[in-house]
C-alpha cells in the first residue's frame, strides 16, 4: 500500500478527487491540518463521490504530529514539489512508501524540503506553468507507484458489461 500524505490541503474538491484515486489505488490518505475545509464539507463528499465512507483516511493536527503517528514515514517519504531536480519517474518507490503533496497555493514548505533533496521529486511540464492541479499531480505519482509495484493487490482485466471481445480484433 501506498500512504498519500497532503499537508495542509485548501480545495475541498481537489481533496475529494485525491479521497476517490485512493480508494481506487488502495492507497491511505494523510490529511494534515490546518486544512481550508472541514471533512464534512459537501464539496469533499460530491467530489469524492459515495467512495468517502470506504477511504482509509487519517488527519493530524500538525506535521510533527503526523511524523509522531507514522515514524516510518520519516526514512521512505517522497515529497512532490515544482522546486526538486529529479523527475517522480527517477526514484524507486517501494510498499508502504509515503508520497507527500504540499497545499495547492504554497506547496512544501522549504522548512520541510530542505533536507529532503534526495527524496524531492517533480513532474516535467512546461516551464511557463507553475503547477499542475493537485488531484492530477497526486493521481500521476500514485500510479507511477503502483506501476512499479505491478499493481500489487489491484484488478487488472476488465470485460464487457453486455457483450463479448471478439477475437483477433
Amino acid at each position: 500500500m501506498v500512504n498519500i500524505v497532503l499537508l495542509e490541503p485548501e480545495i475541498p474538491a481537489n481533496t475529494g478527487n485525491i479521497g476517490r484515486t485512493c480508494c481506487a489505488a488502495g492507497a491511505k490518505l494523510h490529511l494534515i491540518e490546518p486544512m481550508g475545509f472541514k471533512v464534512n464539507d459537501k464539496m469533499i463528499k460530491r467530489a469524492g463521490l459515495d467512495y468517502w465512507d470506504d477511504l482509509d483516511v487519517e488527519i493530524y493536527d500538525c506535521y510533527s504530529d503526523f511524523l509522531e503517528k507514522n515514524p516510518a514515514a520519516a526514512q521512505q517519504i517522497y515529497m512532490a514539489t515544482t522546486k526538486a531536480v529529479q523527475d517522480y519517474t527517477d526514484v524507486c518507490y517501494k510498499p508502504g512508501c509515503y508520497i507527500m503533496f504540499g497545499k495547492e497555493s504554497a506547496g512544501i514548505p522549504e522548512e520541510i524540503l530542505v533536507d529532503s533533496q534526495e527524496t524531492a521529486i517533480r513532474i516535467p511540464m512546461n516551464q511557463n506553468i507553475r503547477s499542475l492541479n493537485l488531484s492530477n499531480s497526486v493521481a500521476i505519482v500514485l500510479y507511477e507507484a503502483l506501476r512499479q509495484n505491478n499493481f500489487a493487490g489491484m484488478q487488472l482485466e476488465g470485460s464487457l458489461h453486455h457483450l463479448s471481445w471478439r477475437p483477433g480484433k
